[in-house]
């Protein structure tokens, strides 16, 4: 049975279950509280019933004290005081040293319900007399040479259908405050519970309809509501995220088509005309050549894009003084270059200056912006190479001459496989993947990296890593 009640709770909604627990909770309240207080109303009318009997028995003894001294005779002329002092379902019995009644005033309480007794002492008995409930109080009464007992006996028949009446109204009183509780709760989890069911329908819309679907937020500065919007932040993120992978995508496979179609025709030519015409085979062979080390290349900067961002963490981050650094890579890039001019003013970065990062990180991000510097400018211009400390950061900014970079142009440049100019792009050898590769390498070094540029005037890059005190230091900088 057990078994049966929980695979049955099991099968239950969140809404179900809350009203359900939360009615049996009002359920036990209601019940604890209903018997406390029944109790509570019975024990106190019972109190007063026995206060009641209690003023009659005083009555009657310090009447009978006074008339001394006392017999038979004046008990029984005592009558009309008797039937004045006696209550309704109330019996008054005057008994004498044997238990023989001397007189019996009763209003609609049969004698028969209580055998008389004498007592010695005062006596208060609560009795039943089959469905009839008595309360009995019986005190001896002695004055002179006269020894008897007195006997109130109190029918409570109607205190029992008072606390009767008390116990069934607030057994109904209880069930409909648990009914109408209920209907609140229902209507209370409904709506408490609206912001996730609105959420469980914008998952099966995404599954449905596909990541653009969200959840309907009300204003509502609830944990639920932060929760439908975390959810919404979370799927515009995925969307972007999808619409990316699915560029990449289809970038990459434009990309790398282009090269093994070009190398599949000049094979093709050769195998039709070329075997015997050394001015086509060594025009194939050139082509053939060009195009595959350009696909190398975009195979290399494929797997350098995929290292950034899942095996970065697997290198420690090192403490280094940035200035050698980039003298270094400047200087062996300035050796490929001749025809270029470079301005390099790195001095203000002083000595002293520290950022973590992994070094060959650093060097790979400015030989990429130092590459497409020179890609994009003409040859005899000047391409800057600046660093200075601010108080907390450390900037590093690459400025050419060049092209530029158009404005509607300038939101994308760190996509993947984006290029403001394919076609020259392509003739220089560009695959779109270098400052792609630069944001995520610096970004996941803890660093910024942005662009400023003006169409056919020229670009700049700027690098901001955080700074490294002193007192940080553990061992001696790179």
């Amino acid at each position: 049975m057990k078994r049966v009640v929980r695979q049955w709770v099991a099968g239950l909604t969140i809404k179900w279950k809350m009203v359900l627990w939360s009615s049996f909770m009002l359920i036990v309240l209601f019940t604890a509280y209903n018997f406390a207080q029944y109790a509570a109303v019975n024990q106190w009318m019972v109190k007063q019933e026995k206060a009641s009997i209690q003023k009659t028995m005083t009555q009657l003894v310090d009447y009978f004290q006074e008339k001394i001294p006392l017999n038979d005779t004046k008990i029984k002329s005592s009558a009309n005081f008797l039937e004045k002092l006696n209550e309704h379902n109330q019996l008054i019995r005057i008994l004498d040293e044997h238990g023989i009644p001397i007189i019996t005033i009763t209003d609609q309480m049969p004698e028969s319900y209580v055998t008389p007794q004498t007592v010695d002492r005062e006596m208060l008995l609560s009795l039943w007399h089959y469905e009839d409930h008595l309360l009995v109080m019986r005190s001896p009464l002695i004055s002179g040479d006269f020894r008897g007992t007195i006997e109130i006996v109190n029918n409570l028949e109607t205190f029992d259908q008072f606390t009767a009446m008390i116990f069934w109204v607030m057994i109904l009183a209880g069930c409909g405050s648990v009914l109408l509780s209920a209907l609140g709760g229902y209507l209370l989890v409904k709506q408490f519970l609206k912001p996730v069911q609105s959420l469980a329908d914008a998952i099966r819309n995404v599954k449905q309809k596909g990541l653009h679907e969200r959840v309907e937020q009300h204003g509502d500065k609830d944990e639920l509501s932060r929760l439908a919007a975390l959810f919404n932040d979370l799927m515009s993120e995925l969307e972007t995220s999808f619409k990316q992978q699915k560029q990449f995508v289809e970038d990459a496979s434009h990309e790398l088509r282009t090269p093994i179609s070009i190398i599949k025709g000049h094979l093709s030519l050769l195998d039709r005309w070329g075997k015997s015409d050394p001015q086509i085979l060594d025009k194939s062979l050139t082509a053939s050549l060009q195009e595959l080390n350009r696909l190398e290349g975009i195979v290399q900067e494929l797997l350098a894009l995929s290292r950034s961002e899942n095996e970065l963490l697997a290198e420690e981050i090192t403490l280094l003084k940035p200035e050698r650094l980039l003298e270094r890579t400047v200087r062996r890039f300035t050796v490929l270059h001749p025809k270029m001019q470079f301005q390099v003013d790195l001095s203000s970065i002083g000595e002293d200056t520290m950022i973590r990062m992994i070094p060959h990180h650093l060097e790979q991000v400015l030989l990429i912006l130092l590459d497409n510097a020179v890609k994009y400018s003409k040859e005899g211009t000047t391409i800057a190479i600046s660093g200075r400390r601010q108080t907390d950061a450390l900037i590093v900014e690459v400025h050419d001459q060049g092209i530029g970079i158009p404005p509607e142009d300038l939101p994308h440049v760190f996509d993947r496989f984006y290029r403001v100019d394919k076609a020259r792009s392509r003739e220089q050898g560009g695959t779109g993947l270098g400052l792609a590769i630069a944001k995520r390498l610096v970004e996941d070094n803890g660093g910024v990296i942005s662009i400023a540029s003006v169409w056919q005037q020229g670009t700049k890059v700027s690098l901001s890593f955080p700074l490294t005190s002193f007192k940080d230091l553990k061992f001696d900088p790179v």
